[in-house]
């Protein structure tokens, strides 16, 4: 078993159905869904009628009141959380975090009791905000996509970074699993089947999918925009790194060892996908990351600064002007001055890396 999936879930005596409790927030992430409730569809029956004979699922909210989904489809809930029997796993999904409102008060009570009364509690996309805030995440490793790290940090400053995951598909640990989202929510569908399930009956759901061999919750997440693309997975969760780490920089022992390369391996598999060493490419993605912030929000250099990893602002400064040929603060003045085509060529600029 690998270093994600560090704790194994508790396996279902055969033929006992597994029950599936779906719960959709407000602007909840199609794909995500529906990816996660057709492996359960696919794996449940031997035939082709989609019966739920191994596993049973049901969508559950607070009412019967539809729910929309980020690209507009309503899904109304099968029962309400008072009327519906106890659970094995409780899925959580979510979306977009900055379009209204999230989970309410009776949807983060429904989580606590199923929790407490031990069900497993699984997040995907942004439905592990929602599984943080309903407190049933403490002392467990969670993975969020990239793209929400540094949200995910802003609403819980107190997490402890060395539990988050921003690098992998998901995380498996004891009786939570956390996953990115997406595609991934087909791969960690499959990856609790397994637990109950045998491998052929799994494997048929993933190739009526067309999705071939699942992912392992080590396989990492795709590379942000702007991070040049390369084809091994060690670098492409080397640049995840990096982005999650940019406030205090991983030394080159640290990258290589949770990468289980040596530095010198990691060195020169490095040079050989981006062109760059492993500490040139670190530098570049927290310059990056630290002229992204100048421009889209106001915090001040000395705090971005910090950020980013780097001493203080004259540190950040004169780094700032080498990469840019300018100090930050003119970047900033000259950014906010742009036309909003332009500022869509400065934010190609920045995303792409240029000049890097």
């Amino acid at each position: 078993m690998n270093a994600v999936e560090s704790s194994p879930l508790v396996t279902t005596p055969p033929r006992t159905r597994i029950r599936f409790g779906i719960v959709l927030l407000p602007n909840f992430t199609l794909t995500a869904f529906s990816g996660f409730v057709d492996m359960l569809r696919l794996s449940a029956d031997d035939s082709d009628f989609s019966k739920p004979v191994r596993c049973a699922w049901s969508v559950v909210g607070k009412t019967l009141a539809p729910v929309r989904a980020s690209c507009g489809i309503q899904i109304t809930p099968w029962e309400t959380f008072d009327e519906s029997e106890p659970f094995d796993y409780i899925v959580v999904v979510g979306g977009l975090l900055h379009s209204g409102p999230q989970a309410d008060d009776d949807t983060l009570a429904f989580i606590r009791r199923a929790a407490t009364n031990g069900a497993t509690m699984v997040g995907i996309c942004t439905g592990v905000f929602t599984l943080m805030r309903a407190g049933v995440l403490d002392g467990h490793r969670v993975c969020v996509s990239w793209f929400h790290y540094w949200d995910f940090i802003e609403r819980f400053p107190h997490t402890d970074v060395q539990m988050l995951v921003a690098d992998r598909l998901f995380v498996i640990d004891r009786r939570r699993i956390t996953c990115s989202g997406g595609r991934a929510s087909i791969d960690v569908a499959a990856a609790i089947l397994l637990r109950h399930f045998d491998h052929a009956t799994v494997q048929k759901a993933l190739r009526i999918l067309l999705v071939g061999e699942m992912q392992s919750g080590n396989a990492p997440q795709p590379h942000p925009p702007g991070l040049e693309p390369a084809t091994h997975p060690k670098i492409k969760r080397a640049i995840l790194l990096m982005e999650q780490h940019l406030g205090r920089a991983l030394t080159l022992e640290e990258l290589a060892g949770k990468l289980d390369l040596s530095p010198r391996q990691l060195e020169r598999l490095f040079k050989a996908q981006t062109g760059k060493s492993p500490q040139t490419f670190a530098k570049h993605v927290r310059l990056r990351t630290a002229a992204w912030l100048l421009t889209s929000s106001d915090r001040t250099v000395a705090d971005i600064a910090s950020s980013c990893g780097f001493s203080d602002a004259s540190h950040l400064g004169r780094e700032f002007r080498k990469q840019y040929g300018m100090p930050p603060v003119a970047f900033r003045e000259q950014r906010a001055g742009s036309a909003p085509d332009e500022q869509v060529c400065d934010e190609y600029f920045l995303a792409s890396g240029a000049g890097v």
